[in-house]
């Protein structure tokens, strides 16, 4: 679903979920009995605009899947893709560089369609901000310059001022999240670094799925009113204020909350 800020500048709000393609969102009446995965983004993308791609963090995107996947979605449709998990996750020093540019010829058809909103460089708690980590993430922002970039941070040794000056300086958006208020974990921010994009994902706030290692009990979270609020009336409409464009995704799949939790936040800042 979309909406447009309604005090200048215009910010026009794409939101949509962390992925598309869950089984259990055909037993949720997400998607109608009997739907088959290949069947789900066209279905999907009937009632949102845009989607985060989940399996590209799993796997190396190849041209022809994502060609395939694109031509399934309607022209004015937006994806914003996750990083593989061997730049951000399982770094190889005598690899990475050759899988950057893997990873660019991967995404190529939304790239050229101009379908790509977004690359997400999502990091680990682990990731800690020092010399080292610092130095990758300098050389991978440059391995990875032309494509629209968004970082999420997990450790909050990243929520500093430094930090947020040279995203802004590279012109790459530091993303937004709502996740557990866990001692450790990259705060809830509404710091904008780019003026053309912002970025907010929406993971819950299970505090003990969070720590579980169980990704299904990680991602079990079903958002209030209330919740929801704390961020419409508030961080969403200062961020939009200050670029043309942002992208809302809920990443709390289980049982269909994210798609429900989605439609929910954009009546709740319609209203």
């Amino acid at each position: 679903m979309e909406f447009r800020t309604a005090t200048p500048p215009t910010s026009r709000i794409l939101v949509g979920t962390s992925g598309y393609s869950y089984a259990e969102w055909v037993e949720a009446g997400i998607y109608p009995a009997g739907t088959r995965a290949p069947d789900m983004l066209a279905l999907y993308a009937r009632q949102f605009p845009a989607t985060e791609l989940n399996f590209t963090w799993y796997q190396m995107p190849k041209a022809q899947t994502i060609e395939r996947m694109r031509s399934l979605a309607p022209a004015d449709f937006r994806f914003t893709a996750k990083l593989t998990r061997t730049l951000t996750h399982e770094v190889d020093a005598d690899a990475w560089r050759g899988q950057a540019a893997q990873y660019r010829d991967g995404i190529a058809p939304i790239v050229q369609s101009r379908q790509l909103a977004a690359v997400l460089l999502q990091f680990p708690p682990g990731f800690t901000r020092g010399p080292d980590a610092r130095r990758y993430l300098s050389e991978l922002l440059d391995e990875l310059q032309g494509l629209p970039l968004a970082v999420e941070f997990r450790h909050r040794s990243w929520a500093h001022d430094r930090v947020f000056a040279e995203l802004e300086r590279r012109r790459v958006c530091l993303a937004a999240v709502d996740a557990p208020a866990l001692p450790g974990l990259f705060p809830r921010l509404d710091v904008v670094t780019h003026p053309e994009l912002f970025y907010v994902r929406f993971h819950g706030r299970n505090d003990r799925g969070w720590r579980s290692g169980n990704k299904q009990k990680q991602f079990d979270y079903d958002y209030t009113d209330a919740e929801l609020r704390e961020w419409t009336e508030g961080p969403i409409r200062r961020m939009a204020a200050q670029t043309a464009a942002g992208f809302v995704f809920f990443n709390n799949h289980v049982r269909g909350q994210a798609p429900r939790n989605a439609v929910q936040f954009v009546r709740l800042l319609g209203g």
